[in-house]
């Protein structure tokens, strides 16, 4: 894919699936919700059948699809030597319509456009470490975040059905003793921690890492449904990262106001303390790390054609369940979201970060 105006149009793109993923919480008041529901009741059929995942065009990326925009680098980065991990990762919300309440499989247009661009930023990250799959599904649109509903919830389990069966295929094409890395961001990690509920456990033997981004998780009333522990050493496998970046002075209240309220997987309480923050640095639970440690931040170049990685710009520190960026913030955009939340960036702050990390876990699960 070309890169041409690349940055520009991902961060651009991130911040509107930012707004609808996080409008869970209800930070965009009634305007957003007026204008974003979708019409009508859900209707599955408005999406159109189910994929089905033994083709290709069901995938978004696969190792057989030509053109893959998971193998997508920033200017100046070499390709590595892929290793023998199988990848599934799961994009977040690009539908933004409000003609249904779940996309249709291939939406085509900017939807379609929007879907490839966040698969080659977010999942390139991997792409040293294994083969990449990514499946195409009937993703909840923007605004069936805004309500608590049935309209709602149905909108949300059939776009996480088909996640399911998406990865069933993924494992029943891989062999059986082939190491896994998992990875998603907004709703894609929605979607990957209730399947680490429903499959954690017995993908523990296998799991390389799970990188859970972009959604708040509670150690206490979540964490334990999930088949899989906190990663609390750089060279830990079967185990969670999650963080959600935010610059000084952070003010979480908009997106955690709501969240507080609702009940965690194990039917506990969610609590603004118990939030997991995994330093994608470290690699470690309420790590800290100064900015000479951090293998690259993406950023896009002054005409915004290409994207290259800068070192050593950006640290970060867990506070309270939120990662704390530190050091000199290049410019990456203006879409940083209210109470300094750079939700938008969750991948691009740390993506030399998030590659390293990777690799380190896959040779530690070799070994």
């Amino acid at each position: 894919m070309c890169a041409r105006r690349f940055l520009f149009v991902i961060f651009f793109l991130t911040l509107l699936v930012a707004a609808g993923a996080f409008a869970i919480f209800q930070f965009g008041g009634n305007v957003l919700l007026k204008s974003a529901t979708p019409t009508g009741h859900f209707e599955a059929a408005k999406a159109g059948s189910g994929p089905d995942y033994a083709r290709a065009d069901a995938w978004l990326a696969r190792p057989d699809i030509p053109d893959n925009p998971s193998q997508w680098l920033p200017d100046g980065v070499a390709a590595a030597t892929v290793g023998d991990a199988a990848v599934f990762y799961i994009h977040p919300t690009t539908y933004l319509a409000t003609d249904r309440w779940n996309a249709p499989l291939h939406p085509g247009g900017d939807s379609g456009y929007r879907t490839n661009l966040f698969v080659q930023s977010q999942a390139s990250p991997f792409n040293g470490v294994g083969q990449i799959w990514a499946p195409r599904y009937r993703q909840a649109a923007y605004g069936a975040f805004l309500l608590k509903s049935d309209d709602a919830r149905e909108a949300l389990d059939l776009a996480y059905a088909d996640v399911r069966a998406a990865f069933d295929a993924f494992l029943n094409r891989i062999p059986r003793e082939q190491p896994i890395i998992l990875a998603g961001h907004s709703q894609g990690a929605l979607h990957l921690s209730r399947l680490l509920s429903e499959r954690g456990a017995q993908l523990r033997s296998r799991l390389v890492a799970a990188y859970v981004v972009g959604w708040p998780l509670s150690t206490v009333s979540d964490l334990p449904k999930l088949g899989a522990p906190a990663c609390t050493r750089p060279d830990e496998t079967g185990c969670i990262i999650s963080w959600m970046s935010f610059a000084e002075p952070a003010n979480p209240q908009l997106i955690l106001g709501e969240w507080k309220k609702t009940q965690g997987l194990t039917g506990g309480e969610r609590r603004p303390a118990d939030i997991l923050c995994v330093n994608p640095i470290t690699g470690t639970q309420n790590g800290s790390a100064p900015p000479e440690s951090n293998d690259g931040v993406l950023v896009p170049s002054a005409n915004l054609t290409t994207a290259t990685l800068q070192r050593g710009g950006v640290g970060a520190h867990c506070d309270e369940g939120l990662l704390i960026l530190d050091g000199t913030i290049p410019s990456l955009g203006p879409f940083v979201l209210p109470g300094n939340n750079y939700h938008v960036y969750d991948y691009a702050l740390f993506w030399g970060a998030i590659r390293m990390d990777a690799e380190r876990r896959l040779k530690a699960w070799r070994h």
